[in-house]
This record gives C-alpha cells, sequence and structure tokens, in this order.
C-alpha cells in the first residue's frame, strides 16, 4: 500500500507540471475560446481538468490492486497533488509578478483556473474539483470493460461535438433538419446542456450494444451464402460511394476546401504506408517525391515555365506518376544497404536536396526558383474546368478510392507479404529467397507514385507552387498520420489524416501550438496506444503479443 501511494503521489505531481506547463504555454487561454457546452465548460477548462482524470486513472491503472475504494482513494491523492501544484501557480501569479518571464501568467489564467471565483473561494474549488476527478478516473480504470468502454465514448462523443460543432451544425443544416432541432442541440457556441447529454447517450449506447448487435450481424452473415454476403459488402460499400459524393454539397466551400487537403495527405500517407508500414524502410524524404509530381505537372502544363510545351493536365498527369516512380527508384538504388537511422538519414537529405535544388538560381531558368512555377494548367472534364475545391474534391476522391484499392490488393498479395517479412527480418527474409533489391526498389517506386498523383493534383489545384511548400515538415506530417492512424493500416491512414490534418482547421485560432501538439498527439499514443488509433489486425496482434510476453517476464 505504501508503495501504491508513493507511485500516486508521483504521478500527481509529473501530472501537476504538464497542467502548469499547458497554463503558463498559453494554451489554456486560448483554447478557452471553443466552448464545449455553452455557458458550462471551454476548451481550456476541459484539458485541465482530463489531465486531473488523466492523474488519477494512470496513477491506479496496472498498479493498485484491491476494489473500487481504494482505486478511488488512491486516483484522489494523484489528483489532489496535480492541483496541488496549480494552486501554488495561482498563488505565484496573484503575489509575484512573473510575466515578464511568463507571459501568459495573467489575470485571466487565474480566473480560468479559479473558475471565476473569488480567490479563497476558487482556490478551494479547485482542489476539490481536482480531487473529486483524480477519484472517479481511478475508479474509472477499475470498472469492467463493458462499462469503461460506453463512458469513455460518451465523454469523447460530448468533446468531438464540442469541438467540431461548426461543422456539424453545417452538416445539419444541409440536410435541411428544421433549426429548432439544430438549435435544440447545439447554442450559439458549444453544445446545449441537454444535447450534450443526448450525444453522451447515444455514443455511450452505441457502444454498449456492440458486443450484442456485433455477434448477432455475424451470425447473419454466416447464414448468408457467398452471393449474398458479396451483395451487402457492395449495398454498404456503394452507401459510402454515395455519402462521399454528396459530402461537398453538405459541406459548402471551406470545409471541402479542408476535406481537399485532407485526401492529398491521404494519398500521400497511402504511399509512405507501402514504403514504412509494409516494407519498413523509414523515409523521412518522401515530401521530394511529392514535390516532383508537381514540378512536373507546373512545367508540362505552365506557358511559363521553360518547356513551351502548355499541355493539358491530363497527358500530363501520367507522366508525373512514372517520373515521380522513376525518381523513388533512384532514391532506392544507393541506400538499398541501409537500415533505420542511416536510412532516415539519408532520405532526409535526398527530400532537402530536391527542396534547394528547386530554389537554386542555377536552376531558375527551368523550374522558377523562389517564385516558382505559375499558370499551371487545372483539369478540364467535357468542357468543364475545375476550378473550385468543390470540382477538384472528385478528383481527389478518384485518386484516393484507386490507390486505396491498389493498396488493398498489395497488402494481402505475394508483394505485399515479402514487403511485411522485409519489414521484420531482412535476413531472414533474404535466407528465405525473397529478392531484397527488387522488392525495396518497388516499395520505394509505387510509395513515390502515390505521392507524385498527390503532388500533381496540388500543383493543378493551386495554379502555382513554390519550393518552400515542400519543406520536410511535409514529410513530417505524413510520418505522423500513418503511425497515429497505425503503422500498416489502410483505414488508419485515413483516420490519422482526419486527425493531424482536418482537426487542426478546426483549431485555427490555435496554430501556434499545432507541432506541439503533433508532439505530444505522439508521445501520447506511443504510450497508450502504440498500435494507432485503427490498427491492422497483424500489427495488433505483434504489440498484444510483446506485452504478454513482457509482463510474463515480469
Amino acid at each position: 500500500m505504501q508503495n501504491a501511494v508513493k507511485a500516486s503521489s508521483k504521478m500527481g505531481l509529473i501530472m501537476g507540471l504538464v497542467a502548469v506547463f499547458v497554463a503558463l504555454a498559453g494554451i489554456v487561454e486560448d483554447f478557452n475560446q471553443l466552448q464545449i457546452i455553452g455557458g458550462v465548460i471551454a476548451l481550456g477548462q476541459a484539458m485541465i481538468l482530463l489531465i486531473n482524470f488523466a492523474a488519477g486513472y494512470v496513477a491506479v491503472r496496472g498498479k493498485a490492486r484491491g476494489g473500487y475504494l481504494k482505486a478511488g482513494l488512491l486516483g484522489a491523492g494523484a489528483g489532489f497533488f496535480t492541483v496541488g501544484v496549480l494552486a501554488l501557480l495561482v498563488l505565484l501569479i496573484d503575489h509575484v509578478n512573473i510575466r515578464p518571464v511568463f507571459v501568459n501568467a495573467t489575470e485571466t489564467l487565474v480566473a480560468l483556473l479559479t473558475f471565476g471565483r473569488s480567490f479563497g473561494v476558487g482556490i478551494l474549488l479547485l482542489l476539490a474539483v481536482g480531487t473529486i476527478l483524480g477519484a472517479f478516473g481511478g475508479m474509472l480504470s477499475r470498472l469492467p470493460p463493458r462499462i469503461r468502454a460506453p463512458l469513455v465514448a460518451g465523454f469523447t462523443g460530448v468533446l468531438l461535438f464540442g469541438v467540431l460543432q461548426e461543422i456539424f451544425t453545417v452538416l445539419l443544416s444541409s440536410l435541411g433538419l428544421p433549426k429548432s432541432f439544430i438549435n435544440f442541440l447545439f447554442l450559439r457556441k458549444g453544445l446545449s446542456p441537454v444535447g450534450a447529454l443526448l450525444v453522451f447517450v447515444l455514443f455511450g449506447g452505441f457502444v454498449a450494444a456492440r458486443p450484442v448487435v456485433r455477434p448477432w450481424m455475424n451470425r447473419r452473415l454466416e447464414t448468408m451464402h457467398s452471393g449474398q454476403r458479396t451483395t451487402v459488402r457492395f449495398v454498404a460499400t456503394m452507401a459510402g460511394v454515395v455519402v462521399l459524393l454528396f459530402l461537398p454539397h453538405l459541406l459548402k466551400l471551406y470545409w471541402t476546401d479542408v476535406i481537399d487537403n485532407v485526401g492529398l495527405f491521404i494519398l500521400m500517407g497511402l504511399g509512405l504506408n507501402i514504403v514504412v508500414g509494409l516494407a519498413g524502410l523509414l523515409d523521412l524524404g518522401y515530401v521530394a517525391f511529392y514535390a516532383i509530381g508537381a514540378y512536373a505537372v507546373g512545367t508540362l502544363t505552365s506557358p511559363r515555365s521553360f518547356s513551351g510545351a502548355e499541355w493539358s493536365f491530363w497527358p500530363a498527369w501520367p507522366v508525373a506518376f512514372v517520373i515521380a516512380a522513376l525518381a523513388g527508384v533512384l532514391l532506392g538504388i544507393p541506400v538499398l544497404r541501409m537500415r533505420g537511422d542511416y536510412l532516415a538519414i539519408v532520405t532526409l537529405g535526398f527530400g532537402e536536396i530536391i527542396r534547394v535544388l528547386a530554389l537554386s538560381d542555377l536552376l531558375k531558368p527551368y523550374f522558377g526558383g523562389a517564385q516558382g512555377i505559375l499558370e499551371i494548367s487545372k483539369p478540364q472534364i467535357a468542357g468543364l474546368t475545375l476550378l473550385t475545391s468543390q470540382h477538384l474534391y472528385y478528383l481527389i476522391l478518384a485518386g484516393c478510392l484507386v490507390t486505396v484499392f491498389i493498396s488493398l490488393r498489395l497488402k494481402d498479395s505475394r508483394l505485399g507479404r515479402a514487403w511485411i517479412a522485409i519489414r521484420e527480418d531482412e535476413d531472414v527474409a533474404q535466407a528465405m529467397g525473397i529478392n531484397l533489391v527488387k522488392y525495396k526498389l518497388l516499395a520505394f517506386a509505387i510509395g513515390a507514385l502515390f505521392a507524385g498523383v498527390s503532388g500533381a493534383i496540388f500543383a493543378s489545384k493551386l495554379s502555382s507552387i513554390y519550393p518552400h511548400s515542400f519543406n520536410v515538415i511535409v514529410s513530417i506530417n505524413v510520418l505522423c498520420l500513418i503511425i497515429v492512424g497505425g503503422l500498416a493500416s489502410i483505414p488508419g491512414v485515413i483516420v490519422g489524416a482526419l486527425a493531424l490534418v482536418g482537426l487542426p482547421e478546426v483549431l485555427r485560432f490555435a496554430a501556434e501550438y499545432r507541432y506541439m501538439v503533433f508532439g505530444a498527439a505522439m508521445v501520447v499514443m506511443m504510450l497508450a496506444r502504440p498500435e494507432g488509433l485503427w490498427p491492422a489486425a497483424r500489427r495488433r496482434r505483434e504489440l498484444r503479443a510483446e506485452a504478454e510476453t513482457a509482463g510474463g517476464g515480469e
């Protein structure tokens, strides 16, 4: 028991320091602009409360043995130490002028942390709320999964609907739902209290019903013959396609543009997923192929380029694919014997070389230097020029659907199994007769081809390209989204792109914290869910087997 108390106190102090960092970095104050439940709680305050809740949950999970009372007490201890550190921060800001060092240590921050109450009452309320949340977190870790999962899903649903209020209100309005119903769910800012309760019940009920509904559906599918199962899958797929086809008309112009950007990253993510997720080749210069596809289309279609070819988009597009794939092979040849960190550094250098060459004065007559390439041709279909984001959406959707289909076919093919064998152990794969040179070059070529597809659409979307659009951060973002989504998982790529590319657009008022949030997300994912948000079945089994082996060894 003594060790458990020490661990709980230690976790509380650690999470308290995290909360202080979040507060002094300005995140609480900036994120508080977004209401989760109107007039009740905003996103900044929710982050502080979640830190207290997480302190109790992590302090108890996997460490303490005993009933709910013991777990609650240990969680309460962790929560108390967390808010204790925050209370010390409030006292420090109130008595000492630390703004010359910490510019975000303002009276507004104190008011947020004390819930707008008077100083003494606010401190006591902060300690009470943090301790109670820590106790709830500790007890939650002791609940059976069938109860814990619906509760977590309900709170997650409320958080998502509050954060994504702007998108949901646009969608509901486009679907023709009565304005009274929308006002019932949402206030001017955030969910209404009744709407929050309804969302909580719907999300929690859905997760609670899954253990009953899913086996029933599986039994129904098993009783069908193969033709009926194929028909069901086809109908479900077509229903999804129909929703995607009507999505631009539901989301309007701005959010369609956001979805277009997400689609471009999905295309790149699917390509890098082959290189990193399947073949295990860590490529940090992936943006080079994105740039090559964009510059190939720009050079061939712009009247202001050195070629003067002025091709239309459609003949130039496949040429861009071929050039990007050849560039992937050229990169792969000198790095065939490299692994791990060495491969990452070399590919990182390759990406920077391409950007610097495009920026250089030497190649300025060919690629425009810092001024880039302008007046790039837009795609045309049956005389219709794809000018707007809503038009280009369908081109990006077609590209995503084709690449998803190709990725699915490759994943379970002989080629895909060879890549997975190389990822697991190159030496054993070679001993089994797998030609490493051939399969590595194929991985680089196909991955580069997908990036070329995305780059070509990107160039036509903007009608102009500049070298600064192809820096190393693009490669890091694509790598982050496949890790967060789930390595070697095709649905994971889509989920990761939505989370890391689409969600920041909702939080655009806090754009300066984007990369800090990326880093935090990576750390949390590696600790809490290393397999990703939507992991591949093989990857999930591997990590669970490793965890069980490690647990058995201890």
